[in-house]
């Protein structure tokens, strides 16, 4: 597993086409902060991709980043592990506002097996439509 750090999230590599992100305890993730870790990403993924949103820490989203992120190309699924009923709620929330646009987000309880869960259903999304291009 390849490690990183962006400016507000460590992002561990985890496969060939999915990454880890784990945002920093109390930070409002802003719409620069979603470019930035778009950014990251396009560099890292040259094909599809899924992310593993792991919300062991508490964080928000400002208004312009909730309309944005899950936007990327390339980008076929995203799994949000939450451990509290807040985060449950934030990603709820946030996939509600964004139901026009038909994003391929699941939520997973991280006290439940979630992690596992999450990178078993991120592997299922990416089978059908991959084209895996790590660049470490």
């Amino acid at each position: 597993m390849h490690k990183h750090r962006i400016s507000f999230a460590d992002i561990n590599i985890i496969s060939a086409s999915i990454a880890e992100v784990i945002v920093d305890e109390c930070i409002e993730v802003s719409l620069e902060m979603v470019e930035e870790h778009d950014n990251f990403m396009a560099s890292i993924f040259k094909g599809s991709y899924g992310v593993l949103l792991n919300k062991i820490n508490t964080y928000s989203y400002s208004p312009e980043a909730q309309y944005i992120m899950g936007s990327a190309e390339n980008i076929v699924a995203i799994a949000a592990v939450n451990y509290n009923e807040q985060g449950q709620q934030s990603s709820k929330a946030i996939t509600d506002k964004r139901v026009i646009d038909q994003l391929n987000v699941r939520t997973f309880s991280g006290l439940d097996l979630g992690w596992q869960q999450a990178i078993t259903w991120l592997d299922q999304e990416l089978k059908s439509n991959i084209t895996p291009a790590y660049s470490p």
